[in-house]
């Protein structure tokens, strides 16, 4: 009763409650009793629908979703970046114009006349929406890969319903966060899975909402200072702590304790940076660069926060955290770093000289050097994880540390408490 009120009040512009009225042993099926309260509440009545299970539609819906949750996230970051020097901003955007284009094409699909096969679709719908587009949004536009998608979805539809009607539970498939035959990953959704495969379904397939604590919004605005001070001119110690006062504002911090003693610690934090960097020989050359290759079946992608050219012309991988310092020997099976020396050479051609995180507020850069970072071990995480998301195995695995700050835990019938 209380996972589901507060997953009511979450509802912004309307709120649909469903059960499915049938059983998969053709059993008759009544609604929860604690949903039946909220109906009878509201004097409503129990309207019947006849829905398509995980058909090519269920896919689309999922596809729009996901892609409007990602564009909506992104807004904001290439916006910031119009004002800037940058030379890569024209490229942010136009893959965020033709993130938006690729979201009409979705709702044209949903809209499309009954019975039309989404591939005779398709033609015609990015047809209408190419004669608006510059020759970088063609170009993106036409090298995505959601074309593919699209149409292996609606291919694939016959053999999903016949292995959701031979399990026990409902697939899952549509919902998965597939490209072709393979799926979607980042650094993120694989130490996900690793720590907890039933969170890795709450998050990535139910896309359950998390609330963001504290300490996540205080990191993401000293990476969103750090990036905007860097692409600046002046790169002055003043206007690194006047980036600090206008993300602070906008970040909606106020002036409880714990706020004022986060705001302590960046100040702090930022003077030494200032320091460190003026005594570093190697020079930003990207900022917030993103990635996106092939890795066996599936697709990877990220962005790693600043990419150095050192002093030998080598590169160096950089990932900005305000969490506690790990050591070098800690890091060296580490997701993240990783997966930036892989994404590195295949989808930037370049080699890596060493990849870091820099703790900014212990002031400390533990560097992991290229040639400790295990390539085939990484390759085989990738693979086995993708394996068991494929496969549905989201079993919980609870543990006083995984447990401990997992957003989940009301919801988890094994949550260590």
């Amino acid at each position: 009763r209380r996972l589901l009120g507060v997953a009511m009040t979450r509802a912004r512009r309307s709120l649909v409650l469903a059960y499915a009225a049938d059983a998969s042993d053709g059993a008759r099926r009544h609604p929860s009793p604690f949903v039946e309260e909220a109906r009878a509440a509201v004097g409503a009545h129990w309207e019947e629908r006849d829905e398509e299970l995980f058909g090519p539609d269920e896919a689309l819906h999922a596809t729009f979703t996901r892609l409007r949750d990602e564009l909506l996230g992104s807004v904001a970051r290439v916006g910031g970046r119009i004002g800037e020097l940058r030379l890569d901003t024209d490229l942010d955007v136009a893959h965020g114009v033709t993130r938006y284009l690729e979201l009409v094409k979705l709702a044209a699909l949903l809209e499309r006349p009954a019975g039309q096969p989404v591939a005779d679709a398709l033609a015609d719908v990015n047809a209408r929406l190419l004669q608006s587009a510059s020759a970088q949004q063609r170009e993106a536009f036409l090298t995505s890969g959601l074309d593919e998608w699209l149409t292996g979805a609606e291919r694939d539809t016959h053999a999903r319903v016949a292995a959701t009607a031979a399990r026990e539970e409902p697939s899952l498939e549509a919902f998965l966060p597939r490209r072709g035959d393979g799926l979607v990953l980042s650094a993120s959704d694989i130490e996900t899975y690793r720590a907890c495969p039933l969170k890795y379904k709450f998050a990535r397939v139910f896309r359950i909402p998390q609330e963001p604590t504290m300490n996540q919004r205080f990191g993401i605005l000293v990476h969103q200072v750090l990036e905007r001070w860097h692409a600046a001119a002046s790169g002055s110690r003043e206007e690194l702590l006047a980036l600090l006062d206008v993300g602070w504002r906008r970040g909606g911090f106020g002036d409880s304790e714990e706020e004022r003693q986060f705001r302590a610690k960046a100040v702090a934090a930022l003077h030494r940076y200032v320091e460190r960097d003026a005594t570093e020989a190697s020079e930003p050359v990207w900022l917030e660069k993103g990635f996106q290759f092939t890795l066996g079946r599936h697709v990877l992608r990220g962005r790693v926060d600043r990419v150095d050219q050192l002093a030998d012309g080598g590169y160096e991988l950089i990932d900005y955290k305000t969490g506690r310092p790990r050591t070098q020997a800690q890091l060296r099976d580490d997701v993240q770093l990783s997966l930036y020396a892989v994404a590195a050479r295949e989808a930037w051609d370049v080699e890596s000289s060493s990849e870091a995180y820099h703790y900014v507020l212990d002031d400390e850069k533990v560097r992991v050097p290229a040639a400790d970072i295990d390539r085939d071990w990484i390759a085989e995480t990738v693979a086995r994880v993708a394996e068991g998301i494929e496969g549905q195995g989201f079993e919980p695995t609870p543990s006083i540390q995984a447990c401990g700050w997992c957003d989940f835990r009301i919801a988890c019938p094994v949550a260590e408490r």
